[in-house]
Formats: structure tokens, sequence, C-alpha cells
């Protein structure tokens, strides 16, 4: 694996290192021990699939309030999306930035997530699924969320949303969010 970072400090890219061959190709997609190797303490706890039917579904801006914030690495494993990232660490220097990457099953590349950042992403095939490795068990009762469209925040999407869940249409502008 490669560890690339990203505009936003603790956001990595995690690229394939594929073995091929004439059936295909092999790669690592996770190994605790390359990840501690790289300066990276990402253990995953849950796993979580998204599966996607249409093209241009909205999934976001979701995150864990503290203390249960969660950590996650983010792999499409069927189709094609934008993934989007918004730093939610007021004491980190990209606090409220926000970075986009395609992520595709061909290329199998994902991006790990730290505490503290809202993830969401469009898909840009049907039949997209989504692989979540969670770097801790799910709490119900702490998810938060704002607007895929926030103004404040001016992330700019390829394409315009189809599908949306009225949850994630229901989230408050971070202006907005009093909690």
């Amino acid at each position: 694996m490669l560890f690339v970072k990203t505009e936003i400090v603790g956001v990595i890219e995690v690229q394939l290192q594929p073995h091929r061959d004439q059936r295909g190709f092999f790669a690592r997609a996770y190994c605790p021990e390359e990840f501690a190797v790289a300066g990276l303490t990402f253990g995953s706890q849950q796993i979580n699939l998204s599966r996607n039917d249409q093209r241009l579904t909205m999934r976001g801006m979701h995150y864990q309030e503290a203390p249960h914030a969660e950590a996650k690495v983010v792999r499409v494993v069927r189709g094609r999306i934008f993934d989007c990232v918004v730093d939610l660490r007021p004491d980190e220097p990209t606090y409220r930035h926000w970075i986009g990457r395609y992520l595709d099953a061909d290329t199998g590349n994902a991006l790990l997530i730290p505490e503290g950042c809202a993830h969401g992403f469009l898909t840009l095939e049907p039949q997209t699924d989504v692989l979540y490795q969670m770097g801790r068990i799910f709490e119900p009762g702490h998810a938060r969320g704002f607007r895929f469209d926030d103004p404040a925040i001016g992330i700019v999407w390829p394409e315009t949303p189809i599908v949306i869940s009225e949850q994630d249409l229901a989230w408050p502008l971070l202006a907005e969010d009093r909690r």
C-alpha cells in the first residue's frame, strides 16, 4: 500500500499496489502493521457496506459527535464515487476545508478519514457499493450531519444529486446547528 497525504491534516489516500497476472490482480487493502509503519494508528472494529442502486445518489455529510467520533477507511468495491471530507476540528489549520477524491473499484484506492471530519459521497455509476472500515463500534444517538450543499463549506460536486434521503435533506446548515 501507498499512503498519500491530502490537503487536510490526517486524511490519507490509501493506494493499492496490485500484483497482476493473467487472472487479474491481488493486493493488500489493509494491514495494521503497514499502517503503523506509516505512522497511522487506525484499527478496524466494524465493517459496513453501503449499497447504492442509482447513479447520482448522495450520502452525507455525516459524522459522529465526540466522544463517539469515528475514524474510517472508505473504499469502493463496485462502481465509482466522488468522495468528500470536511474537517470539523477547530484546532486544525484545515478547519472547515474540504477535499474531494474520485474512488472506484478499478483502482481500489481508499481514504482514511480521521475522527472529527464529516464524510459524504455522490455515486457516479449505478450499482455502486462502498465499504467502510470503522475505527470504533457505532454508538447510536450521536450521528450528526449538515447539508451537502452548505454554502459555508462550498463543496463543488461533479454533478447534481438526484437521490437524497429525507434525513440528509433535513440536516441543518453548519451556521444553524446548535448541538
